[in-house]
This record gives structure tokens, sequence and C-alpha cells, in this order.
């Protein structure tokens, strides 16, 4: 997600000093293709250079896990080296498809609503991409030969279905989604390593929460980790100054846990997980 994200951003300041645009959206729409191909080369050579190995050599799920920490520690410091530690905003265009004032003179509530042109964007090609997704893993060849090797490699070997064309195929996916992940975050909010670097436990909890190995179990488990995150950490005192007669309208912010703490709920969730129900949701490989 670093990674895909920072070339991205290269490549928009680049159009952005050519003068090349996308009109009111931002222009890192129009990099984002340059950002997919570059982290697709990197994981293809990561591979090719390590995981291969020990691939052939059917090593352990856990020498897996030490050796993707190995990978993890200096791919963030190849981001870091590559753009910077500091924060980036590289979001343009129309910032907002609707203003807290303008809401508030349609609507004559006191109240404002704004929502970002960005959030729109990130709900959409969520949409779009999560169908692709399923249509390929679902309808495709490619996908189906995927889905098999997953569940019995052996089985997929003996079925003639080419171990390396679905490595390199998986890799190709996960880059892709990963490098459009990144970039919708960072647009919504901002780029900086380290914020990606910490994403890294939510994103592993939701992944086992929903079930290793199921792509509906990821999407579920991402939304019970967003929400349990937001629900603990949010300042619900305006919320029950509304639904509270005025006698017991809280003075306080009414917040279960400081922001500070949001990963420790991500941590919490996955170790009860871990414990009482190790396949997740859907019923995924257990670890």
């Amino acid at each position: 997600m670093a990674f895909g994200t920072a070339v991205t951003i290269l490549f928009t300041w680049l159009f952005q000093s050519l003068g090349i645009g996308f009109g009111p959206l931002p222009t890192a729409l129009l990099a984002l293709p340059f950002g997919i191909a570059a982290t697709v080369g990197l994981v293809l050579a990561v591979d090719r250079g390590v995981y291969r190995f020990y691939r052939r050599q059917r090593a352990a799920p856990v020498i897996l896990v030490i050796v993707s920490m190995g990978v993890m520690f200096i791919m963030n410091g190849l981001v870091r080296f590559l753009i910077g530690v500091q924060e980036q905003n590289f979001a343009d265009g129309e910032r907002f498809v609707l203003k807290a004032g303008d809401f508030k003179q349609m609507t004559g509530l006191e109240e404002g609503l704004a929502l970002r042109s960005t959030q729109v964007i990130t709900i959409v090609t969520a949409v779009i991409v999560v169908a692709l997704l399923f249509w390929f893993l679902e309808r495709t060849r490619t996908g189906k030969s995927m889905r098999a090797f997953s569940d019995n490699e052996d089985l997929a070997l003996l079925s003639g279905i080419n171990p390396e064309k679905v490595v390199v195929i998986t890799w190709t996916l996960a880059a892709a989604l990963a490098t459009i992940a990144g970039v919708l975050y960072g647009l919504d909010k901002s780029f900086k390593p380290f914020t990606y670097f910490q994403l890294l436990l939510p994103i592993f909890a939701s992944a086992i929460v929903g079930g290793l190995g199921s792509p509906l179990g990821a999407i579920a488990g991402g939304f019970v980790i967003a929400f349990s995150e937001v629900a603990l950490t949010y300042a619900w005192k305006k919320v029950l100054g509304y639904a509270l007669p005025d006698a017991l309208a809280p003075d306080g912010l009414m917040q279960f846990i400081s922001t500070d703490y949001k990963y420790a709920v991500s941590f919490t969730i996955l170790v009860i997980v871990l414990l009482f129900k190790p396949t997740g949701i859907f019923r995924g490989q257990s670890i």
C-alpha cells in the first residue's frame, strides 16, 4: 500500500508540474496505473528473490511469517527513502460534493453535513473493484484455478494447474488492490509511511476475523474491525444530547476509550477470535 501510494504521489506531482489534470477529480487517479505497475514489479521481484525459495522448500507457515516481517521492514524503509517521512497531502480537484453550509441552507437544519469528493470516489471505486474481484474469482477459469490451488495444492497440481502462474496472478491482484486502497486512503486522509505501517494490525485482524482465504470474510472482518474502532473511540456527547432529555444530557465526551487506543481494539478482537473461533466468521483457514 505504502509503496504503491508513494509512486502514485510522485507521478501525481509530475503530472501537476506538466499542467496535466483530471478536471474536478484528483490527478492521482491518472497516476494510479503507474503506481499499480510499479508495485506489481516490486512484489514480483520480491517473490522471485525471497518467497519462491521458501515456497519450493515447502517451508512451514511460521517461517513465511518471519520472512514476511523482514520484507515488511525493508519495504517500509524503502518507502521512507523514496518519499520521505513527512506527511503528504496530494488531493486536488473539487474537495467537496456537498459542503456543510450548503446542507444547512438546503435543509434548514442547525447541524451541517459535509460530503467530500474523496469519500464518494472511495465508495464507488470499492463497489466496482469488489464486484470485479468476485466476478474474476467465481466466473473465470483463472480465478477458479486460484481458488482450487488455495483449497488443495496437491490436488490442484494433479489437475494440471500451473502453480507459478497462480502465484504471479495472485501477486498482481494483491498489488493492484493494495495500491488502490492506499491511494484512496491517502486522498481521504493524508499519506505518511508510518501511518500505513500502523494499518497492518487492523488489516491483519480483519482477515483473521473474517476467515483467512475467504474474500467475503475479509470484507465482513473489515467492517467488524472498523466499526468497532469507531464505536469505542467516538465521542457520543452530541448524539446523546439529541437522543436524551435535556436533564439527562451528558457533560463529558462520553467516549469509551481515547483514540490513542484505537489499535488496541483491533488487537483485542483479534485475540478473542483466535481464542474462541480461530477459523473466523466464514470458516477460513485457522492459524
